[in-house]
């Protein structure tokens, strides 16, 4: 198993050498090494299951007698590992129809270093989830920083590269954070083992976990480090798919995910302070994606929310219920299917319009039905309607809440607000489907030139995810 987890890792690193030294055929080559990632971390996840599913842990780099980076097998490494894996294949797919000159929004052949760097990210993506170490984290969070600043500055447009900047700027502030809980977890242990924060007397770890929260916050788009993530939709939609779905922002809810998990008893102090900002991030978020008129901004907005929920959950599970935790770890592997068909459908739109402005697509469901049900299982997967996959990520979460808010009062207030703010969430992404979907075709859609074959494979295959990725969750998870 520590063989297939450093294939998972190491070979989209070698895969993008490569396919940055490729003059031809670059595409199709990403796309191969990409599925092999995929099928190693299925495989991976396999010889765990048949092991006994026990979490294993595999010391792999050492200085001395202190262990540098590890490998850690559980049934949630094994999980997202899956999920990074594979929706990187997914997107280099789906790449290889938008990533053309026929692309009506941005005509351009996609060059050899936007596959490298997919590659990089997913490898990269792989190591942070895998990694039993902070130190392990700490490397593989600073190349998706950088691979996220060369994919986001990808066009070279002015805009484009100061949000790269932008975006690359808050991380880094926020991956102070991660540094300081690197360096102090040793200096109190002897270890970076994200394990011995169990050993950690209150006071230390009530540090530690408020530097891998603040680093948390910075990769996820939290208030206050929240800024960047809606400038980032100058990137390519596949990077944003990918990125602002699926990988990169999940990167901060993963690492304080392992955190908590491997804490034990936590201060009440850290789920207090995480509940609180999570709450105000959620009405933050959904305040602005209502007067959105960009669909892809407004993804970004609702993605800041949906990274609320998440926190929301690792926040009750601080606090000690166990139930909130899995509901967490089944909204990251949910979240990332659903929010990554949205941004795929943007990025249809636009291939196939030439517009991602929702004013001016009007009437999808007559032209591009695959497009329009594809909006709209997304929209109901985001809202949390059953049987979409959202609403089984969503229910355990509220039924942790107000079964905690027995012992903490201010709990109960807290889930009214979110319940209310995810009927409103239902309401308007209605209101956008019936806006955007039904009725007369506008000209632009009336326009629309058929999608590639790639793009409506994979359009296809995360509409099934859209409801079976909660069947998955629930049966790995237990």
């Amino acid at each position: 198993m520590d063989f297939l987890s450093l294939i998972t890792i190491v070979l989209p690193f070698i895969g993008a050498l490569l396919v940055g030294a490729s003059k031809k055929s670059f595409a199709k080559t990403a796309t191969l090494i990409a599925a092999l990632a995929t099928l190693s971390s299925l495989l991976l996840a396999q010889q765990w299951y048949a092991h006994g599913r026990l979490s294993v842990s595999y010391d792999l780099v050492r200085v001395g007698q202190t262990v540098i980076f590890g490998i850690t097998l559980d049934a949630v490494s094994t999980l997202i590992c899956v999920a990074v894996v594979a929706l990187g294949f997914l997107i280099m797919l789906y790449s290889c129809g938008y990533m053309t000159a026929a692309n009506r929004e941005h005509p351009h052949a996609g060059l050899p270093r936007f596959y490298a760097l997919l590659l990089v990210f997913i490898g990269a993506m792989a190591g942070v989830v895998l990694s039993s170490t902070l130190v392990g984290q700490l490397l593989f969070f600073e190349i998706t920083g950088a691979c996220s600043w060369a994919l986001i500055s990808y066009y070279q447009t002015p805009k484009a590269m100061a949000s790269a900047m932008k975006a690359l700027i808050i991380t880094h502030i926020g991956a102070i954070g991660l540094y300081l809980a690197a360096a102090f977890l040793f200096s109190k242990t002897g270890t970076f083992s994200v394990a011995a924060l169990e050993q950690l007397d209150p006071g230390s770890k009530t540090l530690v976990l408020f530097g891998v929260m603040f680093a948390a916050w910075g990769k996820s788009a939290q208030l206050p480090m929240q800024i960047w993530l809606p400038n980032a939709m100058e990137a390519p939609t596949p990077v944003s798919a990918y990125l602002h779905a699926a990988s990169m922002v999940k990167v901060g809810v993963y690492i304080f995910a392992r955190a908590v998990m491997s804490a034990g008893e936590i201060p009440p102090l850290v789920g207090e302070v995480g509940m609180v900002m999570a709450m105000i991030t959620l009405v933050y978020g959904f305040l602005m994606y209502l007067p959105q008129t960009d669909l892809k901004r407004l993804l970004a907005y609702s993605t800041i929310t949906q990274l609320a929920y998440i926190f929301i959950g690792l926040s009750l599970a601080a606090l000690g219920s166990k139930l909130a935790f899995v509901a967490a770890i089944a909204y990251i592997f949910n979240h990332a299917f659903a929010k990554s068909l949205f941004f795929l459908v943007a990025g249809s739109l636009s291939y196939a319009t030439g517009s991602r402005m929702m004013p001016r697509l009007r009437g999808i469901m007559r032209t591009m039905p695959l497009v329009g049900t594809g909006f709209g299982i997304a929209a109901l997967a985001i809202a949390g309607v059953p049987p979409f996959n959202g609403f089984f990520s969503k229910f355990p979460l509220f039924a942790a809440g107000f079964q905690l808010g027995g012992e903490y009062g201010w709990v109960t207030i807290l889930m009214i607000i979110a319940l209310l703010e995810s009927i409103a969430t239902f309401v308007w992404l209605l209101y956008k489907f019936g806006q955007c979907v039904i009725g007369e075709p506008s000209p632009d859609v009336i326009n629309a030139q058929p999608l590639p074959f790639s793009m409506r494979v994979v359009l296809v295959i995360l509409m099934l995810m859209s409801v079976l990725s909660s069947v998955i969750a629930a049966w790995w998870l237990g």
